[in-house]
Order: C-alpha cells, then sequence, then structure tokens
C-alpha cells in the first residue's frame, strides 16, 4: 500500500470520526510519518466475519473504533429492517446489547444502541458489565430481533469487539450472515440519534433486574439435586475468579443462594479492561488460575473455578489427591470436563427416570458437539444410549443443531460442548454459558464426594469404560499485511499434498469440510459427500483411530491444530496407556510443528 493510499484513508477516517481519541490518534501518526503503524491500520478495513468483529482498540479502519462499530451496526440494522418489514413498518422490531469489562466496552455499546435507534429499532441495554449467555437469554426472553455483546472474549487486554446475534439467541449463521456482511460493506450512510431523543422516543430501555432474577432462577431450575445441595452445601468449598470480567455477579449470586461456600479471588473480583493480574484472561491457560490456585490451597477449596471475561467459558481446578502431594491440583481440561458433565447429565436423568436405562425403550434425549472435541463423549453418550450429533467448530453450530431438532421434533438436545471450555446445559440460552456451567460443577462435586469420589476418580473411571481419551493443541499465529496469506497457503499445501502418515501413523482417510468431501489416499479417486457447511477445515483420520485437525481461526490471525487419541486400557493399566497415548501426540506434534515453521 503506498503512503499517498494511506494518507488519502487516513484523512477519510479522521474526518468521519466523531471519539476525539480515536481522531488523535491517526492525527498523531501522520504528524509522525509513521508508516508502518499506518499501513497496518489501514490496508485493509477490519472485517465484519460470521461472528462480527474482533480487533485492536485504536484508530483506523482496521481497527476497533467509535466509527468501525457504527458502521457495522448500522449495516445489521439495515439488514434486520429488510428481514421482518411488517415488524418494522409496525415499529415493532427490537435488539438487546450487554458488554464486557473492556477498555471502551461501554462506550460501544451504547454507539450501537443509538445506531439501532436512529434505525427505529428499541434497545434494551444493560446498565453494567453482564455476561454474553444473559444476552442470549435476554433476546429469547424480551421476543428481540437481535442483539450484539461487546466483547473480544478472552483475547488479550488491547483487544475489543462484538459478537451479533439473532433473534433466536444464537449467533447467526447462513443465509444471515452473509447478508449482515453485504450490509456492512454497502454502508454509506450512518443513521443515529442521542441519548436523550432515544429515551424521550422510547427506543432506548435499560433492562438489569428485569433480565438478572429470571436468569439466576433459570440457572438454578437446571440442577439436578436441590435436596442433596440443601443438605450437603456447607460441605464444599468453591474458590472463584472471574478473572477481571463480568462473572462475578452471577456466579456468586446462584452459588451463594443455593449455600454453597464461594471465595472469590479478591484481586480479580472487579471489572477491569487491563486485566492486571494475568498475561491472558482465558480460563484454558494455567497461568489465568495461578492466583486462585493459590487461594485455593489457602483454604483447601473442593473446586477452583474460573470464567473468562464474558463469563461464557469455564475452567476448573481440583485437588491432586494421591496424584499429587497435599495441596496441589490437577487442571481438568475442556474436553475433560465436557466428558464429566456429559455423564453427570446422562446418569441424573436415568437415575430420576427421564432417561431410560440403554436398550430398554427408544429416547430422543441428545448432546452435541464440535468437530475438534475429543471423542470420548461420543462413547459416553452412545454408554447411556444416548443420541449423539456432532457440528462445526463454534456455539453457532451447536445452537443450530438444537433449533434444527425442536423444529423437527427429532430430539431433545440436553447438553452442548466444545473442547474450548464451552458448554451448555439449559435451552433457554443458545450459546455457551460459565454461569450455568460452573452451578452444575459444583452440584457434580457435590454429588460425587457424596458417593466417596473425586471427580478425578470419576474420570478414571470412564477411561476404563470407554478407554484413556487425550487431546492436543497447538496454535500459530501470523501477524500482519502477510498473515493470511500464509496460512491460506499452509491449508492449500495440506489439501494439495496431504500427509501419507502423522507421527509415523498411516492417514486412511481426509475429510475437507471446504470442499465437503470425504479423500483416500490409498485410494485417490475414490471420495464422499461430507454433510457440513464449507468451512475452512481439514481433518486427517489416522490408522490408530487419532483424529487431527487444522483450520484458521475465524477471529484471530492464527492457525489452529487439534488432535484427539484413544488408546485402550491393557495389561499395562491407565499409565501404560498415558504413556502411550502421549508418545503418539508428541509425534504428531513434531510433523505439525515442521510445516508451520514453529
Amino acid at each position: 500500500m503506498d503512503q499517498s493510499a494511506i494518507i488519502n484513508q487516513a484523512k477519510d477516517y479522521i474526518a468521519k470520526e466523531q471519539d476525539t481519541f480515536f481522531k488523535a490518534e491517526v492525527e498523531d501518526l501522520l504528524a509522525k510519518q509513521d508508516w508502518k503503524e499506518l499501513e497496518d491500520r489501514f490496508y485493509r478495513n477490519l472485517e465484519f466475519g460470521t461472528g462480527g468483529l474482533r480487533g485492536v482498540i485504536g484508530g483506523g479502519y482496521n481497527r476497533m473504533n467509535t466509527l468501525v462499530v457504527k458502521s457495522a451496526t448500522q449495516g445489521l440494522a439495515t439488514y434486520v429492517l429488510k428481514a421482518f418489514p411488517e415488524k418494522a413498518k409496525a415499529g415493532k422490531l427490537a435488539a438487546v446489547i450487554a458488554y464486557d469489562s473492556r477498555h471502551y466496552s461501554p462506550e460501544f455499546a451504547e454507539a450501537a444502541a443509538l445506531i439501532f435507534a436512529g434505525n427505529g429499532i428499541k434497545t434494551y441495554l444493560f446498565s453494567a458489565l453482564r455476561p454474553t449467555p444473559e444476552l442470549s437469554y435476554a433476546i429469547r426472553r424480551l421476543g428481540a430481533d437481535t442483539g450484539i455483546v461487546v466483547t473480544a472474549s478472552h483475547n488479550p487486554p488491547q483487544y475489543n469487539g462484538y459478537k451479533a446475534y439473532w433473534n433466536d439467541g444464537a449467533q447467526v449463521i447462513a443465509p444471515h450472515d452473509e447478508g449482515i456482511i453485504r450490509e456492512v460493506n454497502s454502508v454509506k450512510e450512518i443513521k443515529e440519534i442521542t441519548r436523550v431523543e432515544a429515551f424521550s422516543q422510547g427506543l432506548l430501555e435499560i433492562v438489569d433486574k428485569v433480565i438478572d432474577e429470571p436468569y439466576q432462577a433459570m440457572v438454578r431450575s437446571r440442577l439436578f439435586r436441590p435436596a442433596l445441595i440443601k443438605t450437603k452445601a456447607h460441605e464444599v468449598k468453591i474458590v472463584y475468579t472471574p478473572l477481571h470480567g463480568t462473572g462475578a455477579l452471577h456466579v456468586e449470586a446462584v452459588l451463594g443462594s443455593l449455600g454453597l461456600q464461594v471465595i472469590t479471588v479478591p484481586e480479580q473480583r472487579e471489572g477491569n479492561g487491563d486485566f492486571p493480574t494475568v498475561a491472558f484472561p482465558n480460563p484454558e491457560e494455567a497461568a489465568a488460575l495461578e492466583l486462585a490456585l493459590k487461594l485455593g490451597k489457602e483454604v483447601g477449596a473442593d473446586v477452583v473455578m474460573a470464567t473468562d471475561p464474558d463469563a461464557d467459558r469455564l475452567g476448573i481446578a481440583v485437588p491432586s489427591g494421591k496424584r499429587g502431594k497435599p495441596g496441589d491440583f490437577t487442571l481438568v481440561t475442556g474436553n475433560q470436563l465436557g466428558t464429566l458433565l456429559a455423564d453427570y447429565i446422562f446418569l441424573s436423568l436415568q437415575e430420576s427416570g427421564k432417561l431410560p436405562r440403554k436398550g430398554t425403550a427408544p429416547t430422543k434425549l441428545a448432546m452435541v458437539n464440535s468437530i475438534v472435541t475429543t471423542g470420548m463423549q461420543k462413547r459416553v453418550a452412545e454408554s447411556y444410549g444416548v443420541k449423539f450429533y456432532e457440528c462445526l467448530t463454534g456455539f453457532k453450530w451447536i445452537a443450530d443443531v438444537i433449533a434444527r431438532t425442536e423444529a423437527d421434533q427429532s430430539a431433545e438436545v440436553v447438553f452442548g460442548t466444545e473442547e474450548s471450555y464451552g458448554y451448555l446445559v439449559e435451552n433457554e440460552v443458545r450459546d455457551k454459558d460459565g454461569v450455568s456451567a460452573a452451578a452444575l460443577t459444583a452440584e457434580m462435586t457435590l454429588y460425587w464426594r457424596s458417593q466417596g469420589k473425586s471427580l478425578l476418580d470419576r474420570l478414571d473411571e470412564l477411561y476404563g469404560i470407554n478407554g484413556y481419551w487425550q487431546e492436543m493443541g497447538i496454535s500459530k499465529y501470523f501477524q500482519g499485511p502477510q498473515g493470511p496469506a500464509i496460512m491460506q497457503g499452509i491449508m492449500a499445501e495440506y489439501r494439495k499434498n496431504p500427509p501419507k502418515t502423522l507421527g509415523g501413523i498411516e492417514v486412511e482417510k481426509v475429510r475437507d469440510i471446504q470442499e465437503s468431501l470425504w479423500k483416500y489416499p490409498s485410494q485417490p479417486g475414490k471420495t464422499e459427500k461430507v454433510d457440513f457447511p464449507k468451512s475452512d477445515v481439514l481433518q486427517f483420520y489416522l490408522k490408530d483411530g487419532t483424529v487431527v485437525s487444522a483450520r484458521p481461526s475465524g477471529t484471530e490471525p492464527k492457525i489452529k491444530f487439534y488432535a484427539s487419541s484413544c488408546t485402550e486400557i491393557g495389561a499395562g493399566g491407565l499409565e501404560a496407556a498415558k504413556a502411550e497415548a502421549g508418545r503418539k501426540l508428541d509425534a504428531i506434534k513434531k510433523d505439525i510443528r515442521q510445516v508451520i515453521g514453529d
């Protein structure tokens, strides 16, 4: 991009941006003639993808700022007006907006609200931080047509973004995603009114307790053993951290109302967009739980919990028991907690008579997980006679399965999960819900404790039944203007010349979801149809049952690899199976790193 083009783009942005901070940033860069930084801010427009926006906060068209948020929201508003013409004509359209603790989240949320109002769409806005799952719940409860949550999930502090939702409370999918993107890219005029005008015209309403209290009641209603909780809750001690995000309001209220002892990490309780105590506010990262684990050891916690900044993900750690020294904790992966929750939900439904024992009667009860989640969950579901569905990565696809099975009455999905610490244990929300997952995990911990077992003990029992499953993930970032081309090149090369082996194990077949085909390396002409929406994902199925997946991230400049491997437990026992699984995954990891140059 030459300097004249950069200057023209920068001047155009300065003329349109009303926020003095973001405008001054670009003016200062022009004055300094910082062409490298200016190119990064203007070589492209921040892409409104299928999930919405996400990017570094700052001035420029390739940054998250007020102008970019307004333009994107205008495109969304235009699409909603066209999608519901009768409601638009009657002035009945509505939207809901929530936001997390990140920098500029309140400002971006209000800017979006005033764009909706300027387009005649009534907006329900929370007055302070609220979790993503509550936004999904609010859309459904209020009968709104769309919604936005301003968040960058678990990204570093310099990021913000927003996720767009449809009237079913789920993130948008086809055809709406493509239609919204077209409208966003076609915006010529932004319609907005002032906050005073929006209130006076009845186009802006603050909602807090109207949603907070019913949401908390719904979360409590999804528990299975209220009597056990009532009599035994005082026996379980929980250390919790919201990682400077939105989770404390509801996690503390729900668990506290059940009589559970909740000790929140004081340094991380309040919302703070700097996330001063963590490098990444991500419960998937062991380092993010450092303060919580320290407090857990000090108070003798039975479980340590962490939600990410918008409280849609949950991570936990539990006492190691015989596996380590007294006071040690073991981190439970997203795949493992998803497996434990699936087992607990099905067991509880079975014991209450809502799930017949396998083979005694047909059931419509089902679970769904993403294609990169552990295969162990399918085995657990099948062991209870529960239907199992898989879908593309992202909770909007899990919500899509729920909606489709509801529509044709083919199944009742009682649990949805993905490997990246996302869980959905209720139908009133159509996105992952860290609050309800925390409540159910607390009950599950109490239940197995009442049976004389820890969560790790139950996990070992499940391994004994279903084989030992271990997963591995690799992420490689490709920053800057060349990043997307590099990632595309890696995926193109894998398609052109797929590996014959990974980790020394033969690749039996390849699922290419972008090309909607199964391919068989040993039979070059043989293909079969893949019944998924197109997505840039490749999955290599190895001869021993291991599945290795590769996909570029939809929200960050990185490519992600996943592997899920099962080792049957033989004469050597569980420890021997763990060693064998580790060896296989290390060899696979080595082959992948040679390709991505890491």
